[in-house]
Parts: C-alpha cells; structure tokens; sequence
C-alpha cells in the first residue's frame, strides 16, 4: 500500500512538472502497444527498463512507475501504454489513437498488433518509428519480407521459435512414436505458421501428422477428440492465441485418450500441458528492443538500415503434476534439460534469473555499438537476402 501511494504522489508530482505527453518536442515519446497483459511480455519489459535506466533516460523514481504499467512524463523520455484488450478489432482504433497523440517511437508486443501497426504507417510520409518484440512469424505476417527487405521506419526482434527441437521432444518421450496431432486457427498468421513447422519437422521425423481446424475456443475439445479418434499419440500446441490458451480445454479431451499434451513455451506448463519447450530469452529480447530505443535516441541509430534481430533459443519446462495425472512417466531426457518443473502444485524454478552485466555508460554504449553493428544492412547483406528470397519464390 505504501508503495503504490508513493508511486501515485511521484506520478502527480511528474505530472505537474511537465506539459502533457507527446507535446513536448524536446522528449521523444514511446507508445507501447500490445495486444494484451502476458508473462511474457512481463520478462520483456524488465529488459527493456534495464537497458534505458543503464543508459540514463530514466530514473529508479520513474522506473517505479513503468514498473507499475504507469504512463510516464519523464525528465528525458515520455511514455504511455495503450492495451487491445485481446480483441483484434481494437486494434486499429488503439493505433489510430496512438498517432493523434503523436508518438515518436512505436513499441509493439505481439504479432497481430505489429502486423495492423506496420500495415497502417506505411501509408504515412513520415511515420514514426516502428520497434516489435515478442513476434514468431514477422515474415509470414507480411511486416517484412526478410531482416533487411521490409520498410525503413520498421525494425525490431524475431522470436524465433526453434520448432525442429520442440518436434524431435515427441521420440525423446516416445521414441516409438508414428503419429502426432496439432490444432490450427486459420484466422492467425501465427497459428498458421506453428502448424507448417510442426507438420514439416514431424514429416521430416516419419511421423504422420494429423491437423485439426477451429474457428474459436469452443471448437478444442471436439478438435482434439477428433485428433484422438485418429490415433495421436501426443498433441503439440504451436503458438496461436486460442490454442494456447485453450489448452485446459484441450487436456480435458486428452485425458481421457491418455494423450500428453505439449506446447512450444515453457510456460505452457501453467496451463497444463505435460511439456511446454521452445524461446524462453523473453528478457533477451527485452534488452535488444531496449538498445536500439537508446541508440536511436541518441542518434546513433538509423532504423531504416537496421536489420530485424533474429533470437534463437531453447528453454524446456515440465508438469510432473499433469503428467502423474495422466499416468505419463516424462523421459529422463527431457527433464534432465528442464528450466522449469511444476511438482505438487509448486514451481521450481531450476535457472538463474537474467540481469544486465554492470558497466559504466561508455562501455555500454561501446557494447550496443558493436552488437548494432551486426545488424546493419549493407548493400552485401541486401543482395543476399533479394537472391535468396527471389530463389525462394521461384
């Protein structure tokens, strides 16, 4: 209780001291728009503060306030949040509303609000900038076409889900395994294209895969029924919205099949599933996102040659609770490799949390200077990404 009336005296005070956001031309203004309040994006942000209170543009006083989901008039930053409430046709009006209050930076979480946020500023003769993180499919959504082909004011991080690993999980629970089943929501980008690379890398394996279709959440539990009458032998939930956060629903079905359930984020273990594996460096993603904000800020950064980040990684969780409820032994291989593990009804917890190595601000921005540098888009780097995307579609 303390601690949110101080926050709410330092927000008057804040308030008081400066004119309104997005009015003062001295300040750049960052507009954070997401689709919905995730943990995900809770490991993301933190990132995010960490890298601009490291570079100065905010203070613990003002930390506290973002940290809270507060709007901020800050000494050298403003910033304000607006949320579409997981309602994809709030959408347009969130980033409509976002442009009259004249934001400078836009901060996008998700690949549905990337996606209508990048097709509505490319009509602007000068949009502000655009910066996306938590976004598995940027290429098959059309916000670019490769990390370089995509339009100048765009840039940002591909969460790039490592599917061939969270696939291969299948033959290291049942190594004598012929079929898995997924679920696909045509209407999102992102559920479209878990299911192609579920499909691909289970084919790849020998596996059959079998896809059932839905048009909303009501649709799970007679989808994976019908998966289970076609002889499944596991279920594996891809990063689509109603899928993954149906899948109380779907283990409803599966338990009575005696099917195990897995889904491409460890954190699918909250829900349920048996084995949640796939990115789990959400406060990498965090940092990044956070450096190109500083960079650009301080001038050192031209969005409009700088590649889209590319994040690979691996973090694997397990239910010991789901699966002593299902009769299912998890394989020493995979919990060996856990991060996460959920045992009579506690979460433990087997990694150490990320934090941002101390340094003073020279050495930082050396640091981010040099990781930046990686991401430029040279005219070499261009060609490739051309040649290999006019290959692809011949």
């Amino acid at each position: 209780m303390y601690k949110r009336m101080l926050i709410g005296l330092l927000l008057m005070a804040l308030l008081l001291a400066a004119p309104a956001l997005a009015q003062d031309g001295d300040k750049p203004t960052i507009a954070f728009l997401r689709y919905r309040a995730s943990g995900t994006e809770d490991i993301t942000k933190p990132g995010i503060w960490d890298m601009l209170q490291a570079h100065e543009l905010i203070s613990q006083a003002e930390r506290d306030l973002l940290d809270e989901d507060l709007d901020l008039n800050g000494e050298r930053i403003n910033v304000f949040w607006l949320d579409a409430a997981s309602d994809v046709t709030n959408i347009n009006a969130m980033v409509e509303k976002t442009l009259d209050r004249g934001a400078d930076i836009l901060l996008t979480f998700s690949t549905p609000v990337t996606q209508i946020t990048a097709n509505i500023t490319k009509e602007m003769d000068d949009p502000p900038i655009l910066l996306f993180a938590i976004v598995s499919a940027p290429y098959s959504a059309g916000i670019a076409d490769s990390p370089c082909i995509k339009m100048p004011h765009v840039s940002g991080t591909h969460m790039s889900i490592p599917y061939e690993q969270f696939v291969a999980l299948s033959q290291l629970q049942q190594p004598d395994i012929q079929s898995i089943g997924t679920i696909v929501d045509p209407a999102q980008t992102q559920s479209v294209y878990g299911v192609s690379r579920i499909t691909e890398f289970g084919e790849a394996l020998g596996l059959t895969v079998e896809v059932a279709s839905i048009a909303s959440a009501a649709d799970l539990p007679q989808a994976t029924a019908s998966l289970a009458d076609k002889g499944v032998e596991m279920v594996m939930i891809g990063a689509g919205y109603t899928e993954s956060r149906g899948i109380p629903a779907v283990l409803s079905v599966a338990k009575d099949y005696g099917i195990p359930v897995f889904g491409v984020s460890p954190r699918f273990i909250y829900h349920g599933a048996v084995v949640g594996a796939g990115f789990d460096d959400f406060y990498g993603e965090g940092l990044t996102v956070g450096r190109m904000i500083a960079a650009y800020i301080d001038g050192t950064l031209d969005i409009s040659t700088t590649a889209i980040s590319s994040r690979v990684n691996l973090g694997v969780a397990v239910n010991l609770d789901t699966a002593e409820e299902f009769g299912i032994t998890v394989a020493d291989s995979i919990l060996d490799g856990a991060v996460m593990v959920i045992e009579d009804g506690e979460l433990n917890v087997l990694s150490e949390p990320p934090s941002l190595a101390e340094m003073s601000l020279a050495e930082r921005k050396a640091d981010d200077a040099a990781f930046l540098a990686e991401l430029e888009c040279t005219e070499e780097r261009i060609a490739e990404e051309q040649a290999t995307l006019g290959t692809a579609r011949d």
